[in-house]
């Protein structure tokens, strides 16, 4: 079955790097195959088997500890958050995959990914928010938590419920067309009539001016973590 990068590209919970396609069966012996990349393992049970139309492909939690053998620890934090986001995993059938596989390589990457609570974020530039927020010291906020104002369903991407603050990840690469901006002010003007602040952290404040946009959320007033 399709499994390692390969499944994940499939998935859509990683960029295809066009390598050539991975693959993994059951069983020890060696046999190469021009173009195609094979991985052997011992345990391939019916709970590691998914399908993607007619393909069969490894199931989405076998997929992520595949990946954590080999997978740079921010990409396969990233890759979680975005099963997570997808609804292709939850966290209790991700731990039983790891359990029931036992020791291997990247486990305790994956293990400790798992450990610091994965928010499922929706976009690269909500990771890079969410990273910027908790190694300033800030308390967790609500990731993406729903809330219905009016009738309508809105998913800030960053809330503090005490504080009535909102974070919004402003990326150009989401919100640039017409439609989305306009949907975006809608959204802003929803929450501060429900007495929410909001605040917008675009790609550039948050890559090239880490520092200075933290200070903002932090006189916003975000919590600082607590103490242990």
């Amino acid at each position: 079955m399709l499994s390692h990068l390969t499944a994940a590209a499939v998935l859509g919970i990683v960029e295809w790097d066009g390598r050539d396609p991975e693959v993994t069966v059951a069983g020890t012996a060696t046999r190469l195959h021009s173009g195609i990349r094979v991985h052997r393992t011992a345990v391939l049970e019916q709970a590691d088997l998914a399908w993607h139309g007619r393909l069969p492909i490894t199931s989405p939690a076998r997929t992520l500890v595949d990946l954590a053998g080999g997978l740079e620890y921010r990409l396969l934090r990233r890759a979680v958050r975005q099963a997570l986001a997808r609804g292709l995993v939850d966290l209790p059938t991700l731990m039983e995959t790891l359990r029931r596989l036992g020791p291997r390589r990247g486990v305790r990457k994956l293990r400790k990914i798992l450990a610091t609570g994965p928010a499922p974020t929706r976009s690269v530039l909500e990771d890079v928010v969410l990273d910027l927020i908790l190694d300033g010291g800030l308390e967790r906020p609500d990731v993406n938590a729903p809330m219905v104002l009016e009738g309508r369903r809105v998913l800030p991407d960053f809330r503090w419920p005490r504080q009535r603050l909102v974070v919004e990840a402003d990326s150009r690469a989401w919100h640039d067309d017409k439609v989305s901006r306009e949907d975006d002010a809608e959204r802003q003007a929803l929450l501060e009539a429900h007495g929410e602040r909001v605040l917008r952290v675009t790609w550039a404040q948050a890559i090239g001016q880490p520092a200075q946009t933290l200070a903002r959320i932090r006189a916003a007033g975000a919590p600082a973590a607590p103490e242990c």
